[in-house]
């Protein structure tokens, strides 16, 4: 099968790409410069630019899937219409191109918890690509635990460099974070299963944790034992600040994360696990993972791993 992955140099995608390789399809990636791309040398490179509908012809061209795995990361007045417009130009390309299938990863969050506007916009790019003329298979998921992910790296450097942490009520907000192998199996599983099609599914890893519990542990892991103080007075807006100031997080990008921290994200819907046969990493050994990744050492045992709610 041919197979598009836009956003072929974020974080997940970086990761697809040689995983849809080893299952034996056809990979096109749409970058923005072809020349800083340095994926697999048997990957279809191909440039162009969601905002720049002119520019995506040669990319679904001949596409029989395609994967949709762009979001802006950056706080802003317009990031809600650069989200929306880069959709409505991909709906257009794919559904002339005739592409049958698209694979769209999305966040999990009921609606009614009155999503932050990140969460909120991604789930508007959902319902966008929903009216294209294509089959839309949906994925959402919580935090990715691994290397590269903007939310895991907030983590880390928060359970390494605080011992005493001031939090806003957030850090008992329930979360049901997932590993980036497990992700990644997933994407790749649902195009071997052609009954997603047209499907919404929420995938998550086996534990149910709030953020308290999630730093303490990645703490664990690098020999800290963050202490933890909520307090109801940290809008999202200062906690962002306060995460600037003691993080290389950029604050531009830590604002839209930590604003999604009010937003309960456990997965309600566990279908799924019915059609993909996925061995769900353990959270503390998806924590090892990264941290190796990242080029940290582990020094304290793994906890045992919690019942998941």
């Amino acid at each position: 099968m041919k197979v598009l992955v836009t956003g072929a140099t974020g974080f997940v995608g970086r990761r697809l790409v040689p995983a849809l390789l080893d299952a034996g399809h056809d990979v096109v990636a749409l970058v923005r410069d072809a020349s800083r791309y340095t994926g697999p040398q048997e990957v279809e490179v191909v440039e162009g630019d969601l905002l720049e509908p002119a520019s995506l012809g040669p990319a679904v061209e001949g596409v029989d899937a395609a994967y949709y795995l762009v979001h802006s990361m950056r706080s802003g007045g317009d990031f809600e219409e650069r989200d929306r417009l880069a959709a409505r130009n991909f709906v257009d390309a794919a559904s002339e191109a005739d592409v049958e299938r698209v694979i769209y990863l999305g966040g999990l969050g009921e609606e009614r918890d009155r999503l932050s506007p990140h969460l909120r916009s991604r789930r508007e790019v959902e319902h966008l690509l929903e009216s294209g003329e294509f089959a839309l298979t949906t994925l959402r998921a919580a935090i990715i635990i691994g290397r590269g992910s903007a939310g895991f790296e907030v983590v880390r450097q928060l359970a390494k460099r605080l011992p005493l942490m001031v939090t806003p009520q957030w850090v008992e907000t329930r979360c049901q974070p997932i590993a980036i192998a497990d992700v990644v199996a997933y994407l790749v599983g649902v195009l071997d299963h052609p009954e997603t099609a047209g499907e919404t599914y929420e995938i998550g890893g086996p534990e149910v944790l709030t953020y308290r519990e999630i730093l303490q542990r990645v703490g664990s892991h690098l020999g800290q034992d963050p202490r933890i103080l909520s307090v109801p007075v940290l809008t999202p807006r200062l906690s962002s600040y306060w995460i600037g100031l003691v993080t290389d997080v950029d604050a531009g990008v830590a604002r839209p994360l930590i604003e999604g921290l009010k937003n309960p994200v456990v997965v309600q819907d566990n279908r799924i696990r019915d059609i993909i046969s996925v061995d769900a990493t353990p959270f503390d050994e998806a924590v090892e993972k990264a941290l190796r990744d990242e080029g940290e050492t582990t020094t304290v045992a793994v906890e045992s791993p919690t019942e998941a709610a």
